[in-house]
């Protein structure tokens, strides 16, 4: 059999194990679908992941980095190159929609509860999906490599990859596949070209008010000792609204007007002290920042820093401040792209069956619009070739900005050439005047006719793009090629950056993050306690 021929029937063999198992799979997102948990918190989702692996023959280290919802799972059938890949599976507060095509939280659990939103469920099950489907072909054809497959927990913190990359996970890898679902019109069914995602910084500042007796101690304005009847310390629930109130004031000085950024504050508790006479004892704020340079993030958080120790001082606090995670920009990869493409032009983009256009016109007529015969934009079942998606880009950007929005899938692009994939997700075609709701793309990610055409296809282009970087001799060689002539010669390379997280970081899992709790009440959302 020629090359050519053997190297077909390698992707033939991969094609035919997803669609044996496709109806599997689409139960398997439903499950994570399903669980919605939020960052940090995804214990059972991140089980599921472990469980399957194992079954499928990898090796899987838990709790990967000192997180506990993360992991590193490897697969090798003998030498040969090393290819990564991850899953997500993190949900998002305040986004609980069921699968039904009208407006209405999940059942038994708080409309502020975590809901799927890009969907991470459906993310995790298309890498999942092409990275068990190239095995498949790896064993089945002798194909020699090892697969190195993540759990990414946090993505909407950019909490996990970051961590991962400061203790050297990424280092071995020989080249990197990063898969999401569509977020920009332009580039529905494509790849990055030259605009990748941009750093994002996040930090938090803590304020603690531990001696309040002190504050005017000097003050005799009264013998009686009771402290309703002194001056009390402002402490710290003050102290985290002069910080979020300063910093709104200041925005506008902390960068020039020009560029794309966004900064934008959590608070992620404010008080303890539900006594009328008691100084709030501790309070937190988390500053996420979206810059695309390095040099930007610096100048904002110097002045966040500033600002942080003047409320203290104001109030009688003490503050301290975490870094959450910091994110390099994106690294380019051409070859990476082009690999890509070639397999996303021969498989085509996803589409919609009519179970699924029924669906999208019931979500029509629940908000007033005229039921549409096929009801979904055109751009998500069309390809569009990277290279005219990255001139969408540059038409909104100025010359000087090279990335744009965020996603810390960008430290894997240090460590190994990485091509950040895009595929179509359900979204309906716009009505002029009018934007959807985000809950009608929620409701679209937990109804199989509409989300599976998306991961499915996603599943298709990467198990045919792992094959082609072990076998066809060359485009994995272009792609570190090019690495290193981006990087300065690899990693450590003279335009190497390197992670921005010193390799002892301690991941931000501590503190008091949204999630799911079960009391003697059973089952329930942190905030608030009741479903409803």
């Amino acid at each position: 059999m020629s090359d050519e021929r053997a190297h077909g029937a390698q992707k033939t063999t991969a094609l035919g194990w997803l669609e044996q198992n496709a109806d599997q799979l689409s139960a398997n997102h439903m499950t994570i679908w399903n669980l919605h948990e939020p960052s940090w918190r995804e214990y059972k989702s991140a089980a599921w992941y472990v469980e399957r692996l194992r079954a499928e023959g990898f090796t899987v280290e838990e709790g990967t980095g000192g997180m506990p919802t993360a992991f590193c799972a490897e697969w090798s059938n003998g030498d040969g190159p090393t290819i990564g890949g991850y899953a997500e599976y993190d949900a998002v507060p305040g986004t609980s929609q069921a699968a039904v095509p009208y407006h209405q939280p999940r059942e038994g659990v708080s409309r502020h509860a975590a809901g799927h939103t890009d969907p991470h469920s459906a993310l995790g099950i298309g890498s999942f999906a092409g990275f068990l489907a190239a095995k498949h072909a790896m064993e089945r054809h002798g194909i020699k490599g090892r697969l190195k497959f993540f759990g990414e927990p946090a993505e909407k913190m950019c909490g996990s990859k970051p961590v991962h990359a400061a203790k050297g996970y990424y280092d071995d890898l020989d080249a990197a596949i990063s898969f999401h679902p569509h977020s920009f019109p332009a580039l529905a069914n494509s790849c990055f070209w030259d605009t990748h995602s941009a750093p994002y910084w996040s930090r938090i500042y803590t304020f603690e008010c531990n001696n309040p007796e002190t504050w005017q101690q000097g003050a005799g304005l009264t013998t009686v000792t009771h402290n309703h009847s002194t001056a009390r310390a402002p402490g710290a629930i003050d102290a985290v609204c002069l910080m979020y109130t300063s910093s709104k004031y200041t925005k506008e000085s902390m960068l020039p007007h020009h560029g794309s950024w966004s900064l934008n504050e959590y608070i992620v508790q404010a008080g303890y002290a539900a006594a009328d006479n008691r100084a709030p004892g501790l309070a937190q704020i988390q500053y996420s920042l979206r810059a695309p340079t390095l040099d930007m993030c610096e100048r904002v958080f110097e002045v966040l820093d500033r600002n942080a120790e003047h409320c203290a001082a104001m109030t009688h606090c003490t503050t301290s401040a975490a870094w959450i995670t910091r994110t390099r920009a994106g690294l380019p990869n051409h070859a990476m792209a082009e690999t890509a493409w070639r397999n996303f032009e021969a498989v085509g983009a996803p589409q919609w069956n009519e179970r699924a256009r029924e669906f999208g016109r019931e979500i029509q007529k629940s908000l007033g619009v005229e039921p549409m015969d096929n009801p979904f934009a055109t751009e998500i079942q069309t390809l569009t070739a990277p290279w005219e998606g990255e001139k969408a880009f540059r038409a909104q950007l100025p010359a000087w900005q090279k990335n744009l929005a965020a996603d810390d899938y960008v430290d894997y692009t240090w460590h190994a050439p990485t091509v950040r994939l895009y595929v179509g997700r359900p979204t309906l075609k716009s009505v002029p005047g009018m934007r959807y709701p985000d809950w009608t793309r929620h409701a679209m990610g937990g109804m199989p006719d509409c989300i599976d055409p998306m991961w499915s296809t996603a599943s298709k282009v990467i198990a045919m793009t792992i094959i082609d970087l072990l076998t066809d001799g060359t485009s994995l060689a272009k792609a570190q090629d090019e690495f290193k002539q981006r990087t300065g010669g690899g990693i450590g390379g003279s335009n190497w950056v390197a992670p921005l997280l010193p390799r002892d970081f301690e991941a931000p899992i501590h503190y008091r993050w949204p999630e799911y709790v079960t009391t003697e009440r059973g089952t329930e959302w942190t905030t608030p306690t009741a479903a409803g």
